[in-house]
């Protein structure tokens, strides 16, 4: 009960940390798998607004490109004095043109000095030299289609916002330099069009060369920019040269972003677009504070409810403790009367047997003895040592302590072998009739346990009759034990063939209720001192219990009393060992030499003068120690080993054990009266003489032991 309190303790204790740890890991991996899918959803974002970016640039670059073209056609094959002779109407036609691009500063006409033909900004151009402007020069000793400049700032008297140039060459018609066509491009135009399209936090935008100068920049920037190529940004775009997608710390501020780059067709343009991964983390964030709300509140509610709990537990099981303790108190002061009433019985019937044999030991001292009376003393002196064993197995077997010798037999067989035996024992005026099963049901128990059992039983039930009435014996198979009154520890009995039930019921006064709970317990009777001992139900209690089965009992006052005993059943492909009863005499020794282990003196120097009268060479020692020293000494001198099993350090069990570990080839033969080792484990194969024996049966079964290691010897040889 105890144990179950703690396991339930224990189990709310588990269910806390479980309602704590569970939404915690559910979280964490909720949380892994948001977060990729935010980066996945974020990813997926900039991927759309870089296609947004790069059509918009290759647009504005094709427009430009075509615009320079349609200039070039104008003023192919005019030479310069004609270009400046036309420079008022080529004026407003670049104004015009300037004009209808937004992302247009200005365009113009140079010469292949460098100097300014035509300009969209003042008519006539001023008198100035651009031969140092990367968009000129570049385009001197070879023909290299659109070129794209870096950003510059306007040369005085000129105003205004930074630009790029984007430039074409002017040949003539033998493949001469003759000049440059170039439109000045406003980095404005893109950052406000990145604006637009980039109002989430954290966007970013940059259009740069592929030699990693920057063009334009959103968030703007206040200083010129210049990517290294052998830099992170520069490596990682070698790798993938068209288009991808990375994560990094952006060299101009050093904010770490998730960027999309893609290369706008044949100009050697590169656009990005991304976020900063703060803004994304921020996003990830956002979505599981909104789990937090409901999952907070839902798990502390569940954390508190089991909090309850275990505290209404705690308190509880407080109570109950409390109760129990009142219990075992009321138990202890029960136990303290039982243990009286026992100890009274042991001594009211072990006196009476110890009297019995004072008595004859003092009458076979007088001198000028009969034969005949000293043979009647002596056979006293013997049956007040049977009645002893009998009274200590009857105890042992309440206890649940015997060490049972069980074999298979047909309860419905030994029941008719009982019945000539009953008659007599019960009296002419008890009418006995017995219903016994067609098909064997097999038990595995000790037979002569069983015996006793039903006898026990049987004069029970004579005496509740008063010697007259009817006792009706049944056998019969049985699925289940009922729950009854006698089974007061509330454990449970199962078997998997199921049981044998054997029922005694006779016709007597019946047993009141309030005595019905303590008819099991020892040394319990309503009989007159002198008329009963308390300890055969005791018995038959005992022996249930330790074969594995039950006992119940029904009564009803003025109805007679119904006891069942249930026996666990074995399939019935086993047959019944039948065994002959042993009453063969003494064994002679012959020599047989015996290595006695016994702790104590008197029954040693009685086993020992006993077996050498019979002819048995004995070796005595008094601890189990000793003894597996003499034989791993000199195992040859011994044929068998008589040990007893209860002695202090090393118990007879335990030197059987070691003996046939060490594989010393000595057959063992254990003896003991009690022993809380057999009862639980039985004897692991060694023969067992219970306590008290005689020398006869000693010298059986050291014979028996000891010829079979001569004949294995004697096959081995």
């Amino acid at each position: 009960m105890q144990r179950a309190q703690r396991n339930s303790l224990k189990l709310l204790q588990w269910m806390m940390a479980a309602s704590l740890a569970l939404p915690v890991a559910l979280f964490l991996i909720t949380s892994a798998i948001s977060y990729t899918s935010t980066r996945d959803i974020a990813d997926r974002e900039i991927e759309r607004t870089l296609d947004v970016a790069h059509e918009h640039a290759l647009k504005v670059f094709e427009t430009i490109d075509r615009s320079l073209a349609e200039i070039n056609e104008v003023v192919r094959g005019l030479s310069d004095d004609t270009i400046r002779a036309r420079e008022p109407a080529l004026h407003r036609r670049l104004k015009r043109l300037s004009d209808s691009l937004p992302q247009l500063k200005s365009a113009w006409i140079f010469d292949a000095d460098g100097k300014a033909l035509v300009n969209s900004l003042a008519s006539p151009p001023p008198d100035l030299g651009f031969a140092d402007r990367d968009y000129f020069y570049v385009h001197i000793d070879q023909s290299i289609g659109t070129f794209i400049g870096t950003a510059l700032a306007p040369r005085s008297p000129y105003q205004g916002a930074r630009f790029f140039g984007v430039s074409r060459r002017r040949d003539s018609d033998d493949g001469r330099f003759i000049g440059v066509i170039q439109a000045s491009v406003l980095p404005e135009y893109f950052e406000s069009f990145y604006a637009k399209i980039g109002s989430d936090p954290g966007s970013f935008f940059a259009m740069g060369r592929t030699d990693g100068a920057m063009l334009t920049h959103f968030p703007r920037l206040d200083h010129d920019l210049r990517l290294d190529p052998t830099g992170p940004v520069g490596r990682e775009i070698a790798t993938r040269p068209d288009h991808g997608l990375i994560t990094i710390a952006w060299p101009s501020d050093g904010i770490e972003r998730r960027i999309g780059y893609r290369r706008v067709a044949e100009y050697p343009i590169y656009v990005s677009a991304g976020l900063e991964t703060s803004a994304i983390r921020a996003r990830w964030l956002a979505t599981m504070g909104q789990h937090l709300v409901f999952g907070l509140p839902a798990t502390a509610l569940l954390f508190l409810l089991l909090a309850l709990a275990f505290r209404r537990t705690q308190h509880l099981q407080a109570e109950a403790a409390k109760r129990r303790e009142a219990e075992e108190a009321l138990k202890h002061s029960q136990r303290l009367e039982a243990l009286g009433q026992l100890t009274g019985g042991v001594a009211h019937d072990f006196n009476n047997l110890l009297t019995v044999i004072r008595a004859s030991v003092d009458l076979l001292n007088r001198p000028q003895l009969t034969e005949e009376r000293r043979q009647r003393y002596i056979t006293a002196i013997a049956d007040a040592v049977a009645r002893a064993a009998k009274l200590t197995s009857q105890l042992l077997a309440f206890a649940r302590r015997q060490t049972l010798k069980p074999e298979v037999f047909d309860v419905g067989e030994r029941m008719q072998a009982l019945h000539d035996m009953l008659a007599p024992l019960l009296g002419p005026a008890i009418e006995i009739t017995m219903r016994l099963p067609a098909e064997p049901c097999l038990v595995r128990a000790d037979a002569g346990q069983f015996e006793t059992a039903l006898i026990n039983m049987a004069t029970n039930a004579r005496d509740a009759m008063q010697g007259k009435g009817r006792i009706s014996f049944k056998v019969e198979p049985a699925t289940i034990v009922p729950d009854t009154l006698a089974d007061a520890s509330g454990s449970q009995t199962s078997a998997s063939h199921g049981f044998v039930s054997v029922t005694v019921s006779d016709t007597g006064i019946g047993i009141p209720a309030a005595r019905l709970e303590r008819i099991f317990e020892p040394f319990f009777t309503t009989k007159q001192v002198g008329h009963g001992t308390g300890l055969g139900l005791s018995q038959v209690f005992g022996f249930a219990r330790q074969s594995g089965g039950e006992v119940t009992v029904t009564s009803e006052l003025g109805h007679g009393s119904t006891f069942s005993l249930y026996l666990p059943r074995v399939p019935p492909d086993l047959l019944p060992q039948r065994q002959a009863p042993n009453t063969a005499p003494a064994v002679a020794g012959s020599g047989m030499s015996v290595l006695v282990v016994e702790d104590n003196i008197e029954l040693a120097n009685f086993v020992a003068d006993g077996l050498t009268e019979l002819g048995y060479s004995i070796t005595l020692v008094d601890n189990a120690t000793d003894a597996l020293a003499e034989l791993v000494m000199d195992a040859d001198r011994f044929d068998v080993v008589f040990s007893d099993v209860v002695m202090p350090g090393m118990t007879g069990l335990d030197l059987a054990r070691a003996i046939r570990d060490r594989s010393i080839d000595v057959p063992v033969v254990l003896t003991t009266g009690y022993s809380q080792a057999l009862s639980q484990d039985g004897v692991a194969g060694f023969d067992l003489m219970q306590k008290p024996y005689s020398v006869e049966e000693l010298s059986r079964v050291l014979h028996r032991a000891g010829r079979i290691r001569r004949v294995q010897n004697g096959a081995a040889e």
